[in-house]
């Protein structure tokens, strides 16, 4: 019996150690740590990714921000384009941030009113609108702008050189936001160089009715401007009426689109989004979830000319333009908008 109890003794002293040893070694061997999970980003568009103009430039920088911060497990990225119908982007907005994405892009000086209402309704969700600078007083939306009127001055500069006939025609959808402050640059760019150049312009009303655009470039055209330039995404009518003519030049804005015309486009102001966004991202991890306003400028290069490889553009008009450009930059040249 005694025998027995030192036996029962020994083996519970060593499943006792055996425990021991066990919980030691769990305790030392740190569990996985969890990986963290993608910010969700959401845009809701008037157009296409594949715009050449507006969306198109919003859509690609999401995709070189995604790239920058490691892929699609870093950085999900989801969209709804030819939204053009302010309700049914109301719904597209109102629609993701119910499905919790972190970031709710509104790619349109139209879709204000919707932002306003939606965000006060999720103050967890960081909203971002453009183009315009107001936030709406709302801790939860960053507004965005484009002093797009830089970039028109210097396209202006360089029609005012380039012009024969000294009338230059401009297409634009409704007197608004960057594409008023484009136009009203360009023509602030063709006055400095000659004022008695005529520069004709048409708002068609709509931001996506290209056939009233290519009608409205037809018309200047037909009226002898041997020039274009305008502004949205229905552009790609006006650019079509120029390449119909076949000697007709064009100045862009908001995104390369010398590919649509590449012996015509001179030259097309960017608007490089890439900056601005991850600056909302990394303010939204560290707790700012809006408040801010941006505006892309030559000088924080947000905005950027892109002279058009494939145009010959002679070095007495490039230069201007890159003084023109060093002038604003400097603010020896201060464009209104």
């Amino acid at each position: 019996m005694k025998k027995n109890r030192i036996l029962f003794v020994l083996l519970s002293t060593v499943v006792a150690i055996s425990m021991l040893l066990s919980a030691c070694g769990a305790a030392a061997t740190p569990a996985p740590a969890a990986e963290a999970k993608p910010i969700r980003v959401a845009v809701v568009m008037p157009s296409s990714i594949t715009d050449m103009a507006f969306s198109q430039s919003m859509y690609s920088a999401l995709l070189a921000v995604q790239k920058d911060m490691g892929g699609e497990t870093k950085m999900e990225i989801k969209y709804s384009e030819n939204m053009f119908k302010v309700p049914d982007a109301a719904a597209a907005i109102r629609d993701y941030a119910t499905q919790g994405f972190d970031i709710v892009i509104a790619h349109g000086s139209q879709y204000g009113t919707s932002v306003e209402e939606v965000a006060k309704d999720f103050p967890k969700t960081t909203f971002a609108w453009g183009t315009h600078v107001d936030t709406f007083g709302l801790p939860n939306v960053y507004a965005y702008t484009a002093a797009a009127q830089e970039g028109g001055y210097v396209n202006g500069v360089m029609a005012a050189m380039l012009t024969k006939s000294k009338k230059i025609g401009v297409t634009g959808p409704v007197e608004v936001g960057d594409a008023k402050t484009y136009i009203d640059g360009f023509v602030a760019g063709v006055a400095s160089v000659d004022a008695t150049i005529e520069v004709s312009k048409t708002w068609t009303g709509s931001f996506s009715d290209v056939a009233l655009m290519t009608e409205a470039a037809k018309t200047h055209v037909a009226n002898g401007a041997d020039i274009l330039t305008g502004s949205s995404q229905s552009v790609v009518g006006s650019i079509g009426a120029a390449k119909e003519n076949g000697a007709v030049l064009w100045f862009g804005t908001q995104s390369d689109q010398a590919g649509l015309a590449p012996a015509l486009v001179v030259a097309s102001q960017v608007y490089d989004w890439n900056t601005m966004l991850k600056e909302i991202i990394a303010s939204r991890a560290s707790g700012k979830l809006g408040g801010i306003s941006y505006v892309l400028s030559l000088k924080n290069e947000g905005l950027k000319v892109a002279f058009n490889a494939g145009y010959s553009l002679p070095d007495a008009v490039k230069a201007a333009a890159e003084k023109a450009i060093a002038d604003i930059k400097s603010g020896a040249v201060v464009v209104a908008p």
